[in-house]
């Protein structure tokens, strides 16, 4: 079915369904498509910020906060940034890092900055992945000031394992959103990737910068003269539909992220805000 794709336009037809989305139906339609959606994907209505009946779309719905207290901030250096699957921790190596089957991804191609790639040489690295079933915001695993963001236009894969097995390079040649954060243990890149059918990414603290913009197709860059405090914890952005958060750490937090607590996290269903130990 992936071959399909290839002849699709795959970031038009994600700007549509994102749009889609977010129609208002009628009331008695919009209430039993908000009902259906939720009960095809199991959502828990009962950590909704709003009752299900005032979403005015399913888009609206998607992209739902959640009630306060409903998941606790641990007081670890390093948290999980959304609710996911750990579908790929390690260590860096060689530039280079392992996805499913052994599939190495090259750092630099996916943050699009060889400078990066090499201040992150034996760091660490985690893939989640997001389903139509999780809370869709992300949240920042570090406390630290955002000093850049990078807009990367590309295609928009789907990345369910399946394409991500068979896809080279996938999230190197997929539309990203690149958050640099500034740490006391050097820099942190959490990775927003797209895919298909996700309508936009968004961040919390920078609603001007988005992705999706009509005719752009080389790379942009929001640097912060004064760079924005973040908290571990709290809200950096989010996907309008389901998608892979990637975060890069330094080597220097090998005081904090050992190997092999790492790494056996991996298959891991986890929740925002709870500790990476």
């Amino acid at each position: 079915m992936l071959w399909i794709l290839k002849f699709l336009p795959q970031n038009c037809l994600s700007t549509w369904v994102g749009r889609l989305m977010h129609c208002r139906l009628p009331g008695p339609l919009r209430l039993f498509s908000l009902k259906a959606f939720a009960s095809f994907y199991t959502v828990n209505l009962a950590e909704a910020e709003n009752s299900i009946e005032s979403y005015q779309s399913i888009g609206a719905f998607f992209v739902r906060r959640l009630k306060p207290g409903a998941r606790p901030v641990a007081s670890a250096k390093v948290l999980h940034p959304a609710d996911s699957v750990i579908s790929a921790a390690g260590i860096i190596s060689r530039g280079e890092m392992l996805q499913v089957k052994s599939r190495p991804y090259s750092v630099a191609q996916i943050l699009a900055s060889s400078a990066r790639a090499q201040a992150l040489e034996a760091g660490f690295f985690a893939t989640y992945y997001l389903c139509p079933t999780d809370y869709h915001r992300v949240h920042s695993p570090v406390s630290g000031k955002i000093i850049s963001v990078d807009h990367l236009p590309g295609r928009l894969w789907p990345v369910f394992k399946k394409s991500v097995e068979s896809i080279a390079n996938l999230f190197a040649v997929n539309e990203r959103m690149v958050v640099t954060i500034e740490t006391e243990l050097g820099l942190v890149s959490v990775v927003f990737v797209g895919a298909l059918n996700v309508g936009k990414i968004e961040l919390a603290f920078d609603s001007g910068f988005s992705s999706q913009v009509p005719g752009v197709k080389e790379k942009r860059t929001q640097n912060y003269a004064i760079p924005i405090s973040i908290q571990a914890g709290q809200e950096l952005g989010l996907f309008q539909m389901g998608s892979t958060v990637v975060v890069f750490y330094p080597k220097a937090f090998e005081s904090v992220l050992t190997k092999s607590r790492w790494e056996s996290q991996v298959g891991q269903a986890v929740k925002v805000g709870s500790g990476c130990y």
